[in-house]
């Protein structure tokens, strides 16, 4: 790369990082040795807390990296399209992801990787139970606490919504839900793991009129994978009382041969 050129990119880097004081002295500064290395730091740095900060705000919590996923356990999981989702091209046109299946065969484990490698390739991400989201907005008693709340789940480039169909809503809630749907609408992505099929949906939200309209706009542009199979959490309880059922019984044996010797 030419002096010149090599120059304009660091004026480049410069500006995007509003190094102002160094820009307004560029002509005096531009050929020290120390400038590249300088702004190098800073980029790196601003890269370093600015992945602090989504991953804070992210709130994903600790969970199982896919590495480390028992891809054999479930008996239906498309592992090559939850790998495409990992590529993340879902988020350039607001797709939705919905993650369908019974408890404990890993939707939430799939949702927050998902969410984490949004997280690493520079997205604002959220991740929430349905819950927590829709009894925080529910509990707002003005309407200006409620439009912060409801523009704070709206703003993230990804908005994951965790165990939807665990428990039975009242309108108000499916209104909320109906509000966050909207607004992100054909804008953002919103991922969803439900162990309800959307035709079951009429009971998580019991005579809520914008049911069939909340559902409409999520199937819109959006990408369903079922997943089937046991509890995972079940097998490894089952596991573990073996493992402690073995290891008293092996106790039990040292024990009797000690007595009697």
């Amino acid at each position: 790369m030419t002096t010149q050129k090599n120059e304009e990119l660091l004026m480049v880097r410069a500006t995007a990082l509003k190094l102002h004081g160094l820009l307004a002295h560029w002509d005096e500064i531009v050929q020290t040795d120390w400038l590249e290395p300088l702004i190098g730091w800073e980029e790196e740095e601003r890269a370093r807390r600015g992945l602090e900060r989504r991953l804070s705000s992210a709130h994903l919590g600790r969970f199982k990296l896919l590495a480390d996923f028992d891809w054999s356990w479930p008996k239906q999981c498309d592992h090559e399209a939850i790998n495409d989702l990992m590529q993340l091209h879902f988020l350039q046109n607001a797709t939705n992801v919905i993650l369908v299946g019974p408890n404990g065969v890993g939707k939430s484990t799939i949702a927050r990787n998902i969410a984490h490698q949004a997280v690493l390739r520079g997205h604002n991400v959220l991740f929430t139970s349905a819950s927590q989201m829709l009894n925080e907005l529910a509990a707002q008693d003005s309407d200006s606490l409620l439009k912060r709340r409801l523009a704070r789940f709206a703003r993230p480039h990804l908005l994951v919504i965790d165990e939807v169909g665990y428990l039975s809503y009242s309108n108000r809630h499916a209104d909320l839900l109906f509000d966050i749907v909207s607004r992100r609408y054909e804008e953002k992505s919103t991922l969803i793991t439900t162990n309800r099929p959307f035709s079951e949906w009429s009971e998580v939200f019991p005579n809520a009129a914008c049911v069939v309209s909340l559902v409409d706009r999520l199937l819109h542009h959006s990408e369903i994978l079922a997943i089937e199979g046991e509890s995972y959490r079940l097998k490894e309880a089952k596991e573990h009382q073996q493992q402690q059922a073995a290891s008293r019984k092996k106790r039990k044996t040292i024990r009797r041969k000690g007595g009697a010797s």
